[in-house]
């Protein structure tokens, strides 16, 4: 048997931020009391649940640091996982990719990367518990054939559909889609609007049979779907159709307010709540957050972000409401009900953080019961 007690805790609670200890016992949360005379003192910093993050593209720099660059898989993946632990995630959805258009990245590289994160947790050598989000750009000729290489991954427990064709969803405005693009790539003028004519013929060609395809694969295996970038009335109306259970990313209030209406989880970035707006000119989270359609953060691209963007949620709404948003709300969306939320009879996840001119600091990190950073 196996046992630690982490006492003198501001601990937040399902609904109130309680002072006291937590006993976890081969770990499983296993008592909740009063301040301990043993244990591990937490300096009366807050206790936290193990933060659940569902989409993160955070994987990808580390193996891909530059373009035409490629790192070890096993050392990107152990440098990403340290990151994520540092952040005070337990439990994490490495976004992986297929329909990938290869300026940058291949199909291959995702498989390689699907490869090294069933090796690592096979030897029990990842801080954080890593499992696979699976991102379908359902435009891309090679869609299909790309998917078919992750179907027999037992890792891939979420699966998301979007379509980043240009006129549409997260680019709607072709004037933002213009600088994002040629932000990041070296095209002319000439070469960006030939490639935008392509993509959206793509769209039109491959969108509508791969995301029922990937729907059907979606409920006959029991994966949750999510959808990417809904932004009219119509587009969570396909997403109904399609069962999909969580809404990443609305670009509008009025998609925000009738994904929620539907009973789909409405997820946002946390950079977009730490920063106070969208990269992209979209609906911001601040602003979902305050009509009270938010459900889930995601640190999206910056680990870090998600228990600061909670914090910052914190000042304005409850704490224990904010920082379910990124524990409890999204391991329920994903039917895991053995976390994210302290607890008795959960699994040990917790976070020791203390706010520093109130930005929180992850100061411990402990995943069932056991330090993992």
């Amino acid at each position: 048997m196996t046992e630690i007690v982490l006492t003198n805790a501001r601990i937040v609670l399902g609904d109130e931020v309680r002072e006291g200890s937590v006993v976890v016992r081969d770990g499983q949360i296993v008592d909740i009391g009063g301040r301990s005379a043993s244990g591990e003192d937490m300096d009366g910093d807050y206790l936290v649940p193990g933060l659940v993050e569902l989409h993160t593209d955070h994987i990808e720099p580390h193996f891909a640091p530059r373009p035409g660059v490629r790192w070890n898989a096993t050392a990107a993946l152990q440098a990403h996982d340290a990151q994520i632990a540092a952040a005070g995630i337990t439990t994490v959805f490495d976004a992986l990719r297929v329909g990938v258009f290869a300026e940058t990245i291949t199909a291959a590289d995702m498989r390689l990367l699907g490869e090294a994160i069933a090796s690592a947790k096979a030897e029990d050598r990842l801080r954080a518990d890593h499992l696979i989000h699976l991102r379908c750009e359902v435009s891309a000729p090679a869609c299909e054939t790309e998917f078919e290489a992750f179907k027999r991954d037992p890792n891939v427990r979420l699966i998301s559909v979007m379509d980043h064709a240009p006129g549409q969803r997260q680019f709607a405005s072709i004037d933002a889609y213009r600088v994002y693009h040629l932000g990041k790539t070296k095209k002319t003028l000439e070469e960006f609007n030939a490639f935008c004519a392509q993509r959206v013929e793509e769209s039109e060609t491959y969108a509508p049979g791969n995301r029922v395809a990937i729907a059907e694969f979606c409920r006959e295996h029991g994966v949750t779907m999510a959808s990417h970038d809904d932004a009219t009335l119509e587009h969570v109306e396909e997403s109904k159709r399609l069962g999909v259970k969580v809404a990443e990313f609305p670009t509008t209030m009025e998609a925000a307010q009738a994904s929620h209406e539907a009973g789909l989880a409405v997820l946002m970035g946390a950079p977009n709540i730490v920063r106070g707006a969208s990269h992209s000119g979209n609906i911001s989270a601040g602003a979902l957050a305050e009509a009270g359609l938010l459900d889930i953060l995601s640190s999206d691209y910056v680990p870090v972000s998600l228990m600061h963007a909670a914090f910052k949620l914190g000042q304005s709404i409850a704490l224990p409401e904010a920082l379910a948003m990124v524990s409890r709300n999204p391991a329920q969306a994903l039917g895991m009900d053995d976390r994210g939320e302290i607890a008795i009879g959960k699994r040990g996840d917790m976070v020791q953080v203390r706010l520093v001119n109130s930005v929180p600091i992850v100061r411990k990190v402990f995943r069932a019961g056991r330090r993992v950073a």
